[in-house]
């Protein structure tokens, strides 16, 4: 549940109302402001995690407001709203530093995700560990990890980031496209024009055509004004498509054309019209058996495959997860007022033994529920979730080293040496079960499925622990 505030700025007050209940049922707390000049006022008052405003207002209006923002809380990421826009009031409004821009009117669905990422930004802005938080320094490009696998990205990044060249960022999903995306446009020398993004995945099939190329009055139902797509917002800059592989297939030979030409037209519309963009695009797809399934175009492919940049999944860089829950924990101690201190060796090998189907934004998203409920200032095993623990105690099942069988004879028959090798095997699961958990005595029972009394007399049995 999120407890962060929302500045919405609007003249007309339906459309307060109608945001205002929107994002109350997403847990935001909100705060309403009829212009520029009151919203300003409104920041004085409340700390505001994200800013939703109308371009065209009496007084003060949007963009008077954005750079009063920009200078004053430039931590504060502000979404631009109108009904009234134009293309160059888009791309002013981004080159600005507006955190993106939405037209009325709006859906809800994407209104919903582009508030949930600014919030995410405004978090990311608020980081501010002191060393006992046990901070860890962010890699080259603000990304978290110092394995070999995220560092022959980091080098990749380098050497084409500024460069037109067209980017194939493939990954399992919350392995962090996006962030290189980000990486990639703002170490280019198109790092002050617009960065405009936008999720493939999340647009119905038959709305796709206009965000991408935009649409002129009256050219479909509901197109009661003009309206620029985002490959016309992002002229100068950068254009990310995540999700490239759920564009429908009559659609990707319009993108294939525009990517090749440079140019193209909005839907009903006469005119041609060129831009320079450089396109980075990103899946969780395996595109080439998409293309044999007949659900991508190769030509596409060959287009958007100029330099591929494949992202590990967490599990493959696992020696990265201690520096990345750090990283998360002393994030959540300012944004959950926290005073978390450090992660114990427990629960590190416990996160280390799970596979992270989510990847880093599931580790993310733990790490935060994980605080919401602990009482301690470390967090230890006990206190991470049932999933985690549950695979802890399944991955445990294997015996950590060949057991040395005795021979029947020498023990008095096969009776006799089944019975040996079950007490070797069990001093073996003991051993390693509280090797694991430090010597925590409960945490290697919950690991064993036995009772503690259980354990401490078998580890009393094996000589494991001096009682006296």
């Amino acid at each position: 549940m999120s407890s962060r505030t929302i500045l919405v700025t609007d003249d007309e007050a339906n459309i307060r109302k109608v945001l205002t209940a929107m994002l109350k049922r997403q847990n935001y707390r909100v705060v309403q402001a009829v212009d520029g000049a009151d919203a300003m006022a409104q920041l004085k008052l409340h700390e505001i995690a994200a800013v939703i405003t109308d371009l065209a207002m009496p007084h003060v209006d949007g963009m008077a407001l954005l750079r009063h923002i920009v200078s004053h809380y430039p931590d504060i990421p502000v979404i631009m709203l109108t009904a009234h826009g134009t293309v160059d009031g888009a791309v002013e409004a981004l080159k600005i530093g507006a955190f993106d821009f939405l037209t009325k009117p709006f859906e809800a669905q994407n209104m919903k995700e582009t508030v949930e990422k600014a919030v995410m930004q405004f978090d990311a802005n608020q980081r501010d560990v002191s060393p006992e938080e046990g901070p860890q320094k962010e890699g080259r490009f603000g990304i978290v990890g110092a394995s070999a696998a995220i560092q022959s990205i980091f080098k990749i990044v380098e050497r084409i980031a500024d460069t037109p060249s067209t980017v194939l960022i493939s990954g399992e999903s919350g392995t962090g496209k996006e962030l290189i995306a980000k990486a990639l446009h703002e170490n280019s020398s198109r790092v002050g024009k617009p960065f405009i993004k936008i999720n493939c995945a999340a647009i119905p099939e038959n709305l796709v055509e206009s965000e991408l190329f935009g649409h002129e009055k009256g050219a479909f139902t509901g197109a009661v004004t003009s309206k620029p797509g985002r490959l016309e917002l992002a002229n100068g800059g950068t254009l990310f498509l995540d999700e490239i592989g759920e564009i429908p297939l009559e659609m990707q030979v319009k993108l294939l054309r525009a990517l090749q030409e440079s140019e193209f037209e909005r839907v009903g519309g006469l005119s041609t019209i060129q831009v320079d963009v450089r396109l980075i695009a990103a899946t969780n797809r395996d595109l080439q058996k998409e293309i044999e399934a007949g659900r991508f175009r190769e030509d596409l492919y060959y287009r958007l495959n100029v330099v591929p940049i494949m992202l590990p999944a967490l599990r493959d860089r696992a020696e990265d997860l201690g520096a990345l829950t750090a990283h998360f924990v002393a994030k959540n101690n300012r944004r959950l007022n926290r005073s978390v201190k450090s992660v114990s060796e427990g629960a590190l090998r416990a996160l280390k033994r799970y596979p992270w189907p989510g990847n880093i934004r599931e580790l993310e998203n733990l790490v935060e529920r994980t605080m919401l409920f602990m009482d301690g200032d470390i967090l230890e095993e006990d206190d991470l979730p049932d999933e985690i623990l549950e695979w802890s105690q399944h991955s445990g099942s294997l015996p950590v080293a060949p057991i040395h069988l005795p021979a029947p004879e020498s023990v008095g028959g096969l009776k006799e040496a089944v019975k040996e090798t079950t007490l070797i095997l069990e001093k073996q699961y003991i051993s390693r079960a509280l090797e694991e958990t430090g010597g925590n005595v409960t945490q290697a029972a919950k690991r064993l499925q036995i009772s503690r009394k259980s354990l401490q007399n078998k580890m009393k049995e094996f000589g494991l622990r001096d009682d006296g």
